[in-house]
């Protein structure tokens, strides 16, 4: 049973006993407990009694100005304000906006604009009050909502989610493949103030290239063979939600200028359309290469990139997050258990193969690797496929392999990428659907990789290329 939370706090302060009776009614309303003062003296006295979640000041008041109320905080975060004026100037607006306020309104106030405006605010309190009961769940159970672990470097990224969340700003996720970016990108939905709309995910590299530009914007009816309706795309779906765009390198460059306007617009033109489409949607991104070198090769366009890195989160690999590695084990366990009504247990051996091992799959190869010792165990799992051979790290290829012998300091990345995916193709003997598991990449984005090798990679070639 949740605790129930109190009500925010609203101050109003104005000089017209009127105003101060109206807008404490619309506070009231919007389920806010309000007080009021008329005038600057009697806020001040106001606020040294307590801190209000979010102040509506008149910008003229008998002793001074609204404004000056806020130097209380000047080096510290303050409550939301809303300020409300009956002699609008442009230098009063262009005053309001440096301070930062939420609001300007002039009187009479616009009563529906300042419900919607103080319902905001009660959600965003309401998400920060989520989010720091989430924290302390953290703490005591190694949780975040849907994401698990309590190593220090989770934590770094549950403090950055729990900042970004209640925002607008774009995010984009970056992190080896099978590292959890999905499901820091639901996370971040569900606790922003989308949450009540659609979370849309969208694998980039598994769409067909000649398919991409309808799924992401749609197309119009008779637009190109085969359009025998008109077809609303992800934005257009994702209107009011999340839109997350995962492996968005994989993007067709071509295209790119065409993502890069409707993000900057908030509009979307449908293949075959003229008229732009409004959509309101949250934008996050994620990507298992590094950004910048995909900028470098020109497979990523730079304006995108900087379009997309507002606020950046770097998701870690599993073999950087200590112990999270069983409290995850413990978890899929636990989930397999529940799902089949067994008891069954890691043993002390699996234990210490899950610490030792490194992971190159990260959290997928370790829930695929559970899921499969699970079926294959009576009571007790020992995990006997992290072998003593690989409790030390993955399977290592030799340097001779691939030209790996050839990699040294100063060597392009795309070049050392190269050589990594030909030589862990080669050692598993062609089989690239355990080459791409191995690299902790996807088979789509493996193929898209030895495509691009093809014709100008000297040396060995993979078997069945």
């Amino acid at each position: 049973m949740k605790e129930r939370q109190p009500s925010p706090r609203a101050l109003i302060v104005d000089d017209h006993d009127e105003t101060r009776e109206a807008l404490t009614e619309v506070a009231e309303l919007s389920g806010f407990s309000a007080a009021n003062a008329g005038t600057l003296a009697d806020a001040q006295a106001r606020l040294s009694e307590t801190t209000p979640d979010v102040l509506l000041i008149d910008l003229q008041l008998p002793d001074g100005k609204g404004l000056d109320l806020l130097r209380k905080w000047e080096d510290q975060p303050r409550p939301e304000v809303i300020l409300i004026t009956g002699h609008a100037t442009v230098d009063s607006a262009v005053e309001a906006l440096r301070t930062g306020v939420l609001d300007y309104l002039v009187k009479p106030v616009d009563v529906p604009r300042l419900k919607t405006v103080l319902a905001n605010v009660s959600r965003t309190l309401a998400f920060k009050r989520e989010i720091g009961q989430l924290r302390g769940q953290l703490r005591e159970l190694g949780r975040f909502g849907t994401m698990i672990g309590s190593s220090p470097v989770m934590q770094r990224v549950y403090d950055l989610i729990s900042k970004v969340a209640p925002t607008e700003a774009t995010v984009f996720l970056t992190g080896e493949s099978g590292t959890g970016k999905e499901l820091a990108a639901q996370t971040l939905h569900e606790l922003s103030t989308r949450s009540k709309g659609p979370f849309i995910p969208v694998n980039c590299s598994a769409v067909p290239q000649n398919l991409i530009e309808s799924e992401l914007f749609g197309h119009e009816r008779g637009s190109f063979t085969g359009a025998t309706q008109l077809h609303r795309g992800f934005f257009e779906r994702a209107a009011g939600g999340t839109l997350f765009l995962d492996e968005i390198t994989e993007t067709p460059i071509e295209l790119q200028p065409k993502l890069l306007r409707s993000i900057e617009t908030g509009k979307v033109i449908r293949v075959g359309g003229e008229q732009p489409i409004t959509v309101d949607v949250r934008l996050v991104a994620a990507t298992n290469r590094s950004p910048q070198a995909a900028v470098q090769e020109g497979t990523l366009r730079e304006d995108l990139f900087y379009r997309l890195n507002v606020f950046p989160i770097a998701l870690p690999p599993l073999r950087e997050r200590g112990r999270d590695v069983e409290l995850l084990a413990e978890h899929f366990l636990e989930y397999l258990n529940h799902l089949e009504g067994t008891n069954k247990t890691l043993g002390t051996t699996a234990r210490d193969r899950l610490r030792r091992y490194s992971w190159p799959g990260n959290v997928r190869e370790l829930k695929n690797l559970v899921q499969r010792e699970f079926i294959m165990s009576e009571d007790v799992m020992e995990l006997e496929d992290l072998g003593s051979d690989d409790a030390a790290g993955p399977t290592r290829v030799s340097p001779n392999e691939g030209g790996l012998s050839e990699v040294r300091v100063g060597l392009a990345l795309d070049d050392v990428e190269r050589r990594m995916i030909l030589a862990t193709l080669e050692h598993c003997g062609g089989d690239k659907r355990r080459a791409a598991a191995m690299l902790g990449i996807s088979l789509k984005t493996l193929y898209n990789r030895l495509n691009q090798y093809a014709g100008r990679v000297p040396g060995p070639s993979p078997t069945g290329v």
